[in-house]
């Protein structure tokens, strides 16, 4: 790597630049993989969920952990000083929720669904899961996806088809899904329809 790459990495304005515009794209070209810049040294969080809470969470944005996140005073501490995000106990009063690999995904009637005036008041969940390419085969098709994309996440849960669409028929409202594995990132808007492809 030359010393000018090096130097953009270890930039924090420029990490948070590419994060934003991988995110961004990956919201908006559901069923791709884009890299995010990771900080290996981010301490016990997880260092995607790391990379994008870095980039999308601040003082003003109210925070929801997942188990293991929330009881680990070490992420707590962390997400506090580089985030000085509110941590709220009420998953429906987050504007993004942070889950780890280990803990299910949390059912998305939980949290904040927006309102048909006022949509994107809902939440935004980020769950790092154990990647996005060797999981149950699934079928994707909507807004930025020009015929059908097929996609493989793992950990996403036996029943995630049926409780996805639930969350899709309640459009305009409904949450946004983003996933994160081996410093990639995915993203599933609620406009996404999903289904399962047989084995």
């Amino acid at each position: 790597m030359t010393a000018f790459a090096t130097q953009h990495l270890a930039d924090p304005v420029f990490r948070a630049q590419a994060n934003f515009r991988a995110l961004m794209d990956a919201l908006s070209r559901p069923g791709t993989i884009q890299r995010l810049v990771v900080d290996e040294d981010a301490g016990d969080i997880d260092v995607d969920l790391a990379a994008i809470a870095l980039t999308l969470i601040d003082h003003e944005t109210s925070l929801w952990l997942s188990p293991s996140l929330a009881d680990d005073h070490k992420v707590r501490e962390w997400l506090a000083f580089a985030t000085g995000a509110p941590l709220v106990d009420a998953p429906e009063r987050a504007a993004f929720a942070l889950v780890a690999e280990a803990d299910p995904l949390p059912d998305h009637r939980a949290f904040g669904q927006g309102t048909q005036e006022y949509p994107d008041r809902s939440t935004t969940i980020v769950k790092a899961c154990g990647g996005l390419t060797h999981g149950p085969r699934l079928a994707c098709s909507g807004p930025g996806i020009k015929a059908s994309a097929t996609v493989a996440p793992a950990g996403l849960g036996p029943n995630f088809v049926e409780r996805w669409a639930e969350n899709r028929a309640l459009f305009p409202r409904g949450v946004d899904l983003i996933l994160c594995a081996g410093g990639a990132v995915m993203g599933m808007p609620r406009t996404l329809t999903i289904k399962r492809l047989e084995v």
